[in-house]
Formats: C-alpha cells, structure tokens, sequence
C-alpha cells in the first residue's frame, strides 16, 4: 500500500484533453477585439494559471475582463463537444478508489464546467470532490485553495499528493507542503516539469500509476 490517503487531480492537460475546447473558445473570443486568431500551440503555452491570467496573454488588462466573458459564454455552448478522457485516467481513478484512496480533482476551471465535463466523461461518479473557480474565495495556486479542498476531502496534507500537468501544479502542491507528480500530456514537457520541481514525471497515466502507486493498469 502507498502512502498516499488522498490523490487530488488536475484536470485540463492531466485527466482530460479539453485543448479542443479551449482553442476554439480563443478562437472566437480573439477576432471580437481585433486580434488574430492565435495558434493551438500559443493557446496551450498560456494556459494553466486560470482564464483572467491566460486572456492577459492576449488582450490588454483593460479588456481581460470583457474577453474571459465572451470566452465564457461561448465555452459554455461548445463545452461538451470535444472533452476526452486521457489514456487511463479513469483506470487510475478506479485502481486508486479500489484501494481506498480519496480521489478529487482541484482545478482553476469554473466548478460548474468542470463537474459537466467530468460527469459527461463518467468520470465524476468516482471523485469525492470536484473543485474548481467560483466554487470558493480561491483559486491555485494559492494554499487556501488546496486547504479547502483538503478540508472537503476529509483530506491531511502529511498523506496528499497532486498530479498534474503544469508548473502552476507544482506550485500549488509545493504551497500545500506535498508532493506533485506529473505528466507531460498538458501544457509543458519533462523538462520543465523537472525544472519547477516536480517529485517525478511521467508520458502518460498508466506509467504514473505503475511507477508512483504500483498500478498496473
């Protein structure tokens, strides 16, 4: 048995491709000011702080508040559209439950969009808690944030880890005083990760679960 009680998820670029979604939101939102239309790749280097801090990538701070509303809005009409699950997420998620581990996920995406995706993936029914933007004062990587969830949870912070997929992942885990684990599925490469202090990296899900809790999935 690991030592691990508690497995808190990311969820964009870590248990779900969701990239689709969010550059066809970009796509659209952008034009409206003027601006061109960015490229998939200039998407996904900006995101993974939060809409308001990606949407500052683009548009000046005087209209991030305008452009993350049209983005919003329009997210929400196409949000179910293209959202997969990662190979063996949800196979983690099962293995982890099968051993008694509390399973959430922890995400700077809206709550409410969130839960949609991951309960329209199947994937919701086997989290404890799906916490995300709006649904509290904060957000990651701030250490409230995961002291809420953790307080939610029924969660200590002695036996939780994060996984996730960005160096705002590993922030916030190194703020909450444990360890994060990552894929390189999301927004950065090993490197990176590496480099921001990840406790490991990984390709994918399946090498995380057998070389961090002994998964064979």
């Amino acid at each position: 048995m690991h030592r691990f009680r508690t497995v808190l998820f990311d969820m964009d670029g870590t248990l779900v491709d969701a990239f689709t979604t969010i550059a066809r939101a970009y796509e659209y939102t952008l034009p409206q000011f003027g601006l061109p239309v960015p490229t998939a790749q200039e998407v996904r280097k900006a995101v993974g702080g939060g809409l308001e801090n990606a949407m500052g990538h683009f548009v000046p701070p005087d209209l991030v508040a305008e452009a993350c509303r049209i983005h919003v809005e329009y997210t929400e009409k196409i949000l179910l559209d293209d959202p997969v699950l990662y190979d063996g997420s949800m196979e983690l998620v099962l293995g982890l439950r099968g051993q008694g581990v509390r399973t959430g996920v922890l995400t700077n995406k809206i709550g409410d969009h969130a839960r949609a995706v991951l309960g329209h993936l199947g994937i919701a029914q086997h989290m404890e808690l799906i916490l995300g933007a709006r649904d509290c004062p904060w957000r990651k990587p701030s250490a409230e944030f995961t002291a809420e969830a953790l307080r939610r949870i029924g969660g200590e912070a002695a036996s939780t880890c994060l996984i996730g997929d960005s160096p705002f992942d590993v922030e916030t885990a190194r703020n909450a005083g444990f360890p994060c684990f990552c894929v390189t599925t999301g927004t950065h490469g090993e490197e990176a990760l590496r480099s921001a202090g990840a406790a490991a990296v990984y390709p994918g899900m399946r090498a995380l679960a057998s070389g961090e809790f002994g998964l064979s999935i």
